[in-house]
């Protein structure tokens, strides 16, 4: 049974990463002690794991259920907990959904299978029996990730429209359309259905100007690091404070520019570096294909966290 029931996915929630010993496996001390550090700023409505930021991707069904049974553990009781359900086969989709309404996670992150990538914008019917087979393993609230469309894998509105309509517990997307008409249009459509569906922005790289336009929430990797200065963003685009949100975002927008530079694929590995350099972390370590990253690049890392006025724990500054 959730913890947090009739939970809706609103507001300001981290995306947390995962902490590995040398020899990649799961150091469940230090992952604790990130999510602890992440669930517990005020102003978190809930925090994510088993995502892109905790390399979903290379992680084992078990290893999934042990991250899911250790952050419910050690946070469990004081936020809700959204489990991400990243399979390229429906059947095994299901499988780890039901997992996690037994576990007693609130809510399911729903990514869109890999092989639907050649095509599956074609056959919508492909996505609603995704989301059907999953949402018959459980009645949890799930988000729906939306995708770029330019990649394959991004869903079609008339598709997501049809399966708010097929699936109704389907009660957010985590929108990463990365296109700002439709970005737009999908917060102005879905939030004013007869069944409201939240937009949760995870354009990270550009969130107020995303955020102004009305979004219901934030869904960030960058929350594993700065969850305290997205919580600050959040309340000022709440207040209609154009002026606080400005001073936040200067903070913000250095280390979007760094962990969001090319190539992509290395934001979270950058963020276990970031947190590394903040003391909050003891080693960053990444399974492949994800490689340690050059000192360089460290170093650049470290600067936007100077710019960000970001101080490593117990010190005053981090001049160099």
């Amino acid at each position: 049974m959730p913890r947090f029931k009739d939970f809706r996915p609103a507001g300001v929630i981290p995306a947390t990463l995962i902490a590995l010993h040398d020899d990649m496996s799961i150091d469940e001390c230090q992952t604790r002690r990130h999510l602890r550090d992440c669930a517990l700023v005020d102003g978190v409505s809930a925090v994510t794991v088993n995502g892109h930021a905790s390399e979903v991707h290379a992680c084992s069904f078990d290893e999934q259920q042990q991250i899911l049974a250790a952050s419910l553990a050690e946070v469990g009781d004081r936020v809700p907990l959204i489990n991400g359900i990243y399979a390229d086969g429906s059947i095994e989709a299901a499988r780890l959904a039901a997992m996690a309404a037994r576990e007693g996670a609130s809510a399911l992150l729903v990514f869109p299978p890999n092989s639907m990538a050649m095509g599956g914008q074609l056959r919508p019917e492909m996505a609603i029996a995704h989301y059907r087979r999953i949402a018959d393993a459980t009645d949890l609230p799930i988000i729906a990730f939306q995708y770029p469309m330019g990649g394959g894998l991004g869903y079609p509105f008339e598709t997501l429209l049809a399966l708010f309509e097929a699936v109704p517990t389907i009660a957010a997307i985590k929108d990463w359309s990365n296109d700002p008409m439709l970005h737009e249009k999908h917060i102005r459509t879905f939030q004013a259905l007869p069944r409201p569906v939240n937009v949760l922005t995870t354009h990270s790289s550009w969130l107020m100007a995303s955020l102004t336009l009305g979004c219901n929430g934030l869904l960030s990797g960058s929350g594993s690091v700065i969850a305290d200065l997205q919580v600050a963003l959040w309340r000022a685009v709440q207040a209609g404070d154009l002026t606080a949100a400005q001073a936040v975002n200067d903070r913000i927008v250095p280390l979007s520019q760094a962990f969001y530079a090319p190539p992509f694929l290395d934001m979270h590995n950058r963020m276990k570096e970031a947190l590394v350099l903040l003391g909050r972390l003891d080693k960053a370590v990444v399974r492949p294909p994800l490689m340690k990253l050059p000192e360089a690049e460290i170093a650049r890392i470290g600067a936007a966290l100077r710019q960000a006025g970001i101080a490593r724990e117990g010190a005053l500054s981090l001049a160099a």
